[in-house]
């Protein structure tokens, strides 16, 4: 199994981040990793389906799997 690429280990880094303020992550995201908050929540999304992201930090995975189940119960 491939690994995942530099910016799959970058959006999974920023999630394990805590960000202090309304606006501070938008900020990081496009920031750090040059993307449009919508483009990363997409590579996010398609991330938390990934098993390579499983494999590489399963604990931010699965803990954004959770919240992703919970958010889709409520709608």
């Amino acid at each position: 199994m491939e690994e995942l690429g530099a910016r799959e280990r970058a959006v999974l880094a920023l999630e394990r981040r805590g960000f202090a303020g309304p606006g501070a992550k938008e900020r990081a995201i496009r920031e750090q990793l040059g993307l449009a908050p919508v483009r990363y929540y997409q590579l996010l999304n398609a991330l938390l389906d990934d098993p390579r992201a499983l494999a590489h930090d399963p604990i931010t995975v699965n803990r954004l799997r959770r919240v992703r189940a919970g958010r889709r119960e409520d709608r």
